[in-house]
């Protein structure tokens, strides 16, 4: 399902205006990672999707459902949230615990809870840990947990703020095949990240917001290749997309695959 966003305009209580007249539309299945600097508006933009946030003007719909006229409990059943950090979303005394409570509560029978359940549980690797308490965990494994808690909902849309913060090398692999397995179930998944490595190897479309509004937007190979534009808002592209741009290649690389393909083809 869509989620179409017309003029939406956030003003918090302090007069400071975070979000300042956005429009856009997410397709169903699209791969859309959120950039730029700190204070841009990324969050305060996600949490209208979920509801956590109302719009002080403009609207925010996911599929047919307004969010202004439907409860974050409701919206629960469409939309998935995965907190940057795992301790604001654990509350079980087991991972067992914690992934049954999301599909149950939205009213699941046992047999499609326990399907879910088990899926969500072997695609983030934690078969083996379901009875031990998330806070006797390493963070990284929490974050395991909290992405394995939201993914057992089975919403159509997923939400992943800053996944990769804090996390080593093996885990952000492991994020990035969650990412991967939803995408061929053809979930709409979206990311706010500084990472931008991440946000190349692992999103096709790209939204640069600045100041509350949208400064970018369109594939990532298009979006991350404008250096000077990326520049107002503190994003640098990729590494391997600056090499490029220094070495004249002809298109715009994401990853060491193209980058590599790219020079095969220069020489």
């Amino acid at each position: 399902m869509n989620i179409e966003i017309k003029d939406l305009r956030f003003t918090y209580p302090t007069g400071l205006e975070a979000v300042s007249g956005i429009s856009l539309t997410l397709e169903a299945g699209e791969q859309v990672a959120i950039v730029g600097q700190n204070g841009a508006g990324k969050t305060t933009l996600v949490r209208h999707f979920n509801g956590l946030l109302q719009p002080t003007s403009g609207s925010v719909k996911i599929g047919d459902w307004d969010t202004k006229k439907t409860s974050v409990a409701k919206l629960a059943s469409r939309v998935g949230y995965v907190f940057q950090n795992p301790d604001e979303q654990l509350f079980s005394r087991d991972v067992l615990t914690e992934v049954t409570f999301g599909p149950r509560n939205l009213g699941y029978s046992k047999e499609k809870t326990d399907g879910l359940v088990e899926r969500a549980l072997a695609l983030t690797e934690l078969s083996d840990k379901t009875e031990t308490n998330p806070y006797d965990l390493s963070p990284t494994w929490r974050k395991m947990v909290a992405l394995a808690s939201i993914i057992a909902m089975d919403t159509p849309i997923v939400i992943f703020d800053e996944p990769t913060t804090g996390q080593d090398a093996v885990n952000v692999a492991r994020i990035a095949n969650v990412i991967a397995e939803l995408q061929k179930e053809g979930k709409t998944v979206i990311t706010i990240t500084h990472d931008i490595d991440f946000c190349a190897e692992n999103f096709e479309r790209v939204v640069a917001l600045s100041k509350g509004q949208v400064l970018l937007d369109g594939p990532a190979r298009e979006i991350l290749g404008q250096e000077e534009i990326l520049a107002q808002t503190y994003v640098e592209p990729p590494q391997l997309t600056r090499l490029g741009k220094r070495l004249r290649l002809k298109e715009t690389v994401r990853n060491q695959e193209e980058f590599l393909n790219a020079i095969a083809r220069r020489a």
